[in-house]
């Protein structure tokens, strides 16, 4: 009995462009199998050049983190100015920033700090807290403005209150925001002095709403 010859023919895994001409080139070669003879599968994985092949992507998942809560501050803060001052000393001038910024929770609390450092965020880092030092609370209205007029002085700088109803914050320079980070709304303001230093301003704001709480425990004793 004659012995059935068997024809092995090629099949490729995972082609790339340059297998695909090999198997073109094999599938042109290769002749159909005549009568008698037998057909097997050999199966051939040809390695492919790396950058050619296709990766599968990481199924595997790290694990949630867990989502953090970000906590709104207590108070909000507003930076009014940055300087560079100089101290003369025997081997010459030694520099440093001071920083002066305003802190209140717009609710009525409201305070001016001043902090001094050879860094600028040092320096911020202070005044913020001598600010939350200085805070101090403010008799409001229903309408969230102030109980009548009132003005102050401190330095060169005067400046003078007043409740204005059905209108917002009339006011300029840092007095502007002593007001709005201490939830002042309707309120018209005027500085009475030419001076334009900004702590200074920023302070006889704060000492004119130290007055509004005076004379409240004043009529409150009557």
């Amino acid at each position: 009995m004659e012995e059935i010859k068997k024809k092995e023919t090629v099949k490729i895994i995972n082609p790339s462009k340059e297998v695909l001409g090999i198997k073109k080139n094999i599938a042109e070669n290769t002749m159909m199998p005549e009568e008698g003879v037998g057909e097997s599968t050999k199966i051939v994985d040809f390695v492919v050049p790396r950058g050619e092949k296709d990766f599968k992507k990481n199924i595997r998942k790290s694990p949630r983190r867990e989502a953090r809560i970000q906590v709104k501050p207590e108070f909000d803060n507003k930076l009014l100015e940055i300087r560079r001052v100089a101290r003369v000393v025997s081997g010459g001038r030694r520099f440093s920033f001071s920083a002066s910024l305003v802190v209140g929770d717009r609710k009525g609390r409201v305070g001016v700090g001043v902090g001094k450092a050879t860094d600028t965020p040092i320096a911020i880092e202070k005044a913020l807290r001598d600010g939350k030092k200085n805070i101090f609370s403010i008799p409001l209205s229903k309408q969230s403005s102030i109980l009548h007029a009132v003005d102050a002085k401190y330095g060169a700088s005067h400046v003078m209150l007043a409740p204005a109803p059905g209108k917002r914050i009339v006011a300029g320079s840092s007095v502007r925001v002593v007001l709005e980070l201490a939830g002042i709304t309707a309120v018209g303001t005027k500085i009475l002095s030419r001076s334009k230093n900004k702590i200074n301003n920023a302070r006889a704001a704060i000492k004119a709403l130290m007055k509004l709480k005076e004379v409240k425990m004043e009529t409150s004793k009557n």
